[in-house]
């Protein structure tokens, strides 16, 4: 009989060879891409998946050297004056009213549930894929294996977002893995949620038993909806407002998405409101070159939020004023048809 601390003593042994013996047992496969085996290694580690499953998957993934070249010209290198004519179309405004009229009941109840404006809803999917009419071409696969094996840039942010996807339960996804497709950067569905998203934040709204991101409307939606919620969006709170720069304002350095001070403090460093606020609500200052000249704007919580789900300034600008736009469109649409 082993006394009882000699026991204790050889557990972790035991357990670290039990882990030793388990890794062994997967067999060795030829990499089809570099850094493939150890990827497989851990996905298997972590879920008990078959191993030549997994390698199949990954087999049959192509390099795309397109999708290398997109990641050197995202838009949002453009100025602001040349980014926001590309979401502030008419059509995409119209598109984003009828969309809403035609969904008002579903967007409010999840507005409701969520604490979350549903207008800003309907800008995201407008943004990311004009309503969910262009979600992306290329392969899933395809896109995170080339960012996660062949982009030395950001490839370990791509390649956990490729282990993440091999590791998602099958009801978390539209459909079988190998026929997903998405944007350049591995992006799915009308939301273009990425896979640690799909995990974290995306939620089966219609109660099938699946999350469906490309053909349900009420998981697109929610999910959206309970991203923001999750990274603190403020119901009704404020989300970006015109300041006006006098001749002595103060200069503030590099904008923060963070808000760093409450408004009276921007304001009595020479920033003017052009609308009534709190004037204790919690912001920053963000310039962008616009058409006419550089904008100034208070930037406050709800904005920040927006920053989480694409990082760039800009891109929160264009959802903010996207989503007004909506919303104004519809408050016209309504006062016309009451008025007939």
């Amino acid at each position: 009989m082993i006394p009882v601390f000699a026991s204790r003593s050889i557990r972790p042994i035991i357990a670290a060879l039990g882990l030793f013996l388990l890794m062994a047992a997967v067999p060795v496969f030829a990499e089809t891409h570099p850094g493939q085996s150890a990827l497989v290694q851990e996905v298997v580690r972590d879920t008990g998946k078959d191993p030549a499953m997994l390698n199949a998957l990954l087999d049959q993934a192509q390099m795309q050297q397109s999708i290398l070249d997109a990641m050197n010209r995202p838009a949002e290198s453009k100025p602001w004056s040349a980014y926001r004519p590309i979401f502030l179309t008419q059509k995409r405004i119209d598109d984003g009213v009828a969309f809403y009229r035609a969904n008002r009941a579903l967007l409010e109840r999840i507005g409701r549930q969520y604490g979350v404006e549903p207008q800003y809803l309907v800008a995201i999917i407008g943004v990311e894929t004009f309503y969910g009419r262009i979600t992306g071409k290329y392969k899933v696969l395809d896109a995170l294996v080339t960012l996660g094996f062949y982009y030395p840039k950001r490839a370990p942010y791509f390649r956990q977002q490729l282990k993440t996807l091999l590791e998602l339960p099958d009801n978390h996804l539209a459909g079988p893995l190998d026929t997903l497709t998405g944007s350049y950067a591995g992006a799915q569905g009308w939301g273009q949620f990425m896979p640690d998203s799909i995990r974290d934040f995306a939620v089966d709204e219609d109660g099938d038993g699946r999350i469906d991101l490309q053909n349900s409307l009420p998981d697109i939606l929610a999910s959206v909806a309970n991203y923001f919620a999750r990274h603190g969006w403020i119901a009704g709170g404020p989300v970006a407002a015109r300041a006006q720069p006098d001749g002595a304002a103060r200069p503030l350095g590099d904008w923060q998405a963070k808000p760093q001070w409450p408004l009276e403090q921007l304001e009595a460093w020479g920033y003017a409101p052009l609308q009534h606020l709190d004037p204790g609500e919690p912001t920053s200052l963000l310039t962008l070159a616009g058409a006419g000249g550089p904008e100034t704007w208070f930037t406050f919580n709800n904005f920040q939020v927006i920053t989480t789900y694409n990082r760039s300034p800009m891109y929160a600008m264009a959802v903010d004023q996207l989503a007004q736009a909506i919303m104004d469109g519809v408050h016209d649409a309504d006062n016309a048809g009451s008025a007939q």
